[in-house]
């Protein structure tokens, strides 16, 4: 896991769940997106190797750090250590087994208890617990297109062209956008009902509010 400890998303953890992660500037083409405008837009990059977790700088622009030394070359990461990117923004690497430091920072640094998912395998995670079943391919896609906007504002036209890119937009209705909406909404409920994680901005479209601690 990554915990992001510094930065615009400072607070929010990224559970590494595939095989590599990309870490960037560049909208849908990163896994962990930053938007910092010093971060490149393909910066660097976490990978699963039979020794553990490697982290390699993309050849960005202001580099890649780790523990205060510039990462020139493949690194493998331990629990507990410190990657800056670009310098601007601070993340933790969690092992997977390291559920006491977890906990221990937990209680010191807000962190993101609400909605994670992961993009190889579009798995949901809410409040910590995977969400069965798996949300339909248009639930998933509307999700992760507001979680992508960061906080940002998503309109009914982008809705259409991200969640029905395979169809005609034209035969895509206001109420269709609105119940797909409605049925995203109550399968989070099943898990966390106390927090509203996408708000409707009338007369303009939606935007995501994660769940912060």
């Amino acid at each position: 896991m990554l915990i992001i400890e510094s930065g615009q998303l400072a607070g929010h953890r990224w559970l590494i769940a595939s095989d590599v992660l990309i870490i960037g500037r560049e909208v849908g083409v990163v896994d962990l997106m930053l938007p910092e405008r010093q971060v490149s837009r393909r910066h660097a990059k976490i990978e699963r190797t039979p020794q553990g977790f490697v982290l390699t700088d993309l050849n960005s622009k202001n580099g890649t750090f780790l523990n205060g030394k510039e990462v020139k070359e493949p690194k493998l990461l331990q629990d507990g250590d410190e990657i800056q990117i670009a310098l601007c923004v601070k993340i933790i690497f969690v092992g997977s087994d390291a559920t006491a430091p977890l906990n221990a920072r937990r209680a010191t640094q807000p962190g993101v208890r609400g909605i994670c998912i992961d993009k190889e395998s579009h798995r949901v995670y809410i409040v910590e617990r995977e969400l069965e079943p798996p949300l339909s391919l248009q639930q998933y896609r509307l999700l992760e297109l507001l979680m992508d906007a960061n906080g940002g504002l998503v309109s009914r036209q982008d809705i259409v062209e991200h969640v029905w890119e395979d169809e005609s937009a034209c035969g895509v209705s206001e109420q269709a956008i609105d119940a797909l909406v409605r049925r995203l909404r109550a399968r989070i409920a099943e898990y966390d009902s106390d927090h509203e994680y996408i708000v409707t901005v009338r007369g303009h479209g939606f935007r995501f509010e994660n769940r912060c601690e």
